[in-house]
């Protein structure tokens, strides 16, 4: 039976939602019945409405209204677990956005929830459908890398005032004294930070590293350096920041002694030892796709269950729950046009990725000793 789709979270990244909806509604894979938002939902050209989607303003509304097989759920992360409750209540499988939740608490709660109901949930890490990535971890597992050292990553991105004046939550810690998840690393990056585990071998993280930064007045960070150590495999270095001089799209890095790789992950332009120059791997499994296939036939593996994300959702909870940002001091900082660049910020996240080490370990001027924290009973 082809599955009915319902979108919680039209507005924003649901536009994004709203194309793809549309595009497998009209291929006949799914058939779209509703969509829901707290603001009016109405159609784009950048975002339509399949005929016959009923439209509502509550999302519980439309699941004790709607038969639903499966809820798209792109909401403020904060929301994302009392909605997913409801929808796996309602007996929807869901197609979580990321990050999928706050916590290891929560995290469990909806593994819990979904194994009582016998639902499925997707979490929407779409870089994880990516025939780049594949190719890129069978270059690892066949050892054309030779042994594998460490996975870095490295994106330097340009976020203006508008950005962090778009919702209430954007740059906070919590909004009416509840936790809320913002920061370079946890959503913009999250992918950089996701595609990393994946490449390392999905290892549980035990001991973080974090430097946190910011160039405005903010409560999270918009520039980071990470290091991440497994309890099994190479280590992790992640270097972002959206006050960048110019663009560097989003690399991971895998440092072998045969060689590196370097993946551009928001473009699938793959280098692997041996190549004269990057090429683009076409071919991404969309993860609504996919779900919809593994319903069909469970022998389709599902690319991103739940549990694939705990290793994230752990390093989440230790970035969010670490001290505040540092300030970057004013002299390194320019305003141009309501963005706010950090002189050097490139070449020193480039740097990072390279070596691979933190901002503290290069000659960057204003960077202060990392945080160290344990996760899960690590030493």
């Amino acid at each position: 039976m082809t599955p009915r789709v319902a979108l919680i979270g039209a507005g924003g990244h649901g536009r994004w939602h709203r194309r793809e909806l549309a595009r497998l509604h009209d291929t006949g894979l799914i058939r779209v019945v509703a969509m829901c938002d707290v603001a009016p939902i109405e159609a784009a050209a950048d975002a339509p409405i399949p005929d016959g989607t009923e439209l509502f303003t509550d999302h519980r509304t439309m699941l004790s209204t709607v038969d639903a097989d499966i809820a798209v759920i792109c909401t403020p992360p904060h929301t994302h677990l009392p909605i997913a409750l409801d929808a796996v209540a309602a007996g929807c499988d869901i197609l979580l956005e990321k990050p999928p939740v706050l916590s290891g608490t929560e995290h469990r709660t909806l593994a819990e929830a979904l194994d009582r109901a016998g639902r499925l949930a997707q979490v929407g890490f779409q870089a994880l459908g990516s025939a780049a990535l594949a190719e890129l971890c069978d270059a690892i597992v066949t050892g054309r890398l030779g042994t594998v050292t460490a996975v870095s990553a490295a994106g330097a991105w340009q976020r203006d005032d508008a950005y962090w004046n778009r919702t209430r939550w954007a740059g906070r810690r919590t909004v009416d004294g509840h936790p809320v998840l913002d920061g370079a690393l946890v959503n913009p990056f999250a992918h950089a930070l996701m595609q990393s585990l994946a490449v390392a071998g999905n290892g549980v993280p035990r001991v973080i590293e974090l430097e946190r930064y910011r160039a405005r007045d903010l409560e999270v960070e918009d520039t980071a350096s990470l290091r991440v150590t497994l309890d099994s495999g190479p280590s992790i270095v992640v270097a972002v920041t959206l006050c960048a001089e110019r663009f560097l799209p989003g690399e991971i890095l895998v440092h072998g002694s045969a060689g590196r790789a370097v993946l551009e992950y928001p473009t699938d332009r793959l280098s692997l030892p041996g190549d004269a120059a990057p090429r683009v791997v076409p071919g991404r499994i969309g993860l609504l796709e996919n779900l919809a296939a593994h319903r069909r036939d469970p022998a389709v593996p599902l690319l991103v269950p739940l549990n694939r994300t705990a290793p994230f959702t752990a390093l989440a909870e230790a970035i969010s729950a670490a001290p505040p940002p540092t300030e970057v001091p004013p002299s390194y900082v320019d305003d141009r046009g309501g963005a706010r660049v950090i002189t050097g910020i490139d070449s020193a996240v480039r740097d990072c990725a390279d070596r691979p080490g933190l901002f503290s370990e290069l000659p960057v001027p204003w960077a202060v000793p990392p945080f160290h924290g344990k996760l899960n009973g690590g030493s």
